[in-house]
């Protein structure tokens, strides 16, 4: 199946790759057991798992530890490759969403303990929820927002993006270094702090203040 998203009311991407950072945020980082990386931790996602707004999040049945992880989602609007300053890579994010990264934590421990990949732990069905884009030039102060989720009303995760310790350029700078990144691909920019469990028949509404929101439902 061929997934595209709309940026505005006009272009439209057909998605590619769905890179993601780990541990973008220093206190999640520390949540978790580990320290503030010093160069971005990256992983994939297949585009099969991406859902939308009002989607629904299937519980895994390999699984009984699923987590929600809020985060700022950027989309690449023209081809980057290695050598590209962090200035040129500002320029090649045509757009902002806010999207949920949903992790089998315990796959994703035993892996991390066992030296494996974070492949089943990360990349599965509905794993990756996305709102709809905002072209990035008419949010210009995108790191002064707040990002936040709720569960079932309650606030689980709540904090300003300029707490990242990479930015966005920088991060499209670096995994360019590393991959060529496309027009269309996708960057999830890690999670902030107050990642936690969730269970079937929760809501999760995740929002980027004054513009984003989305909402789902574990199933």
């Amino acid at each position: 199946m061929i997934r595209s998203v709309t940026l505005g009311t006009e272009k439209q991407f057909q998605i590619g790759k769905i890179v993601c950072v780990g541990r973008n945020y220093a206190e999640h980082a520390r949540e978790l057991g580990g320290e503030a990386p010093d160069f971005p931790i990256l992983f994939l996602k297949p585009p099969s798992a991406l859902i939308f707004d009002g989607g629904e999040v299937i519980y895994p049945s390999f699984t009984t530890n699923l987590h929600h992880e809020v985060e700022l989602v950027l989309l690449i609007g023209k081809d980057v490759n290695n050598g590209t300053t962090p200035e040129n890579a500002k320029a090649a994010i045509a757009g902002y969403a806010v999207g949920l990264d949903m992790t089998a934590r315990d796959l994703q421990r035993q892996a991390m303990e066992e030296g494996n990949p974070w492949t089943v732990a990360k990349g599965f069905d509905t794993s990756a929820a996305l709102s709809s884009f905002v072209p990035a030039s008419e949010v210009p102060d995108i790191l002064a927002r707040e990002i936040t989720l709720k569960v079932n009303g309650e606030f689980r995760q709540k904090d300003k993006l300029n707490l990242m310790i990479f930015p966005p350029e920088v991060l499209v700078a670096n995994i360019a270094s590393r991959m060529k990144l496309e027009a269309g691909d996708l960057i999830y920019t890690g999670t902030p702090k107050g990642v936690s469990p969730v269970k079937k028949g929760d809501l999760l509404e995740a929002a980027i203040q004054g513009v984003w929101k989305l909402s789902v439902k574990i199933v």
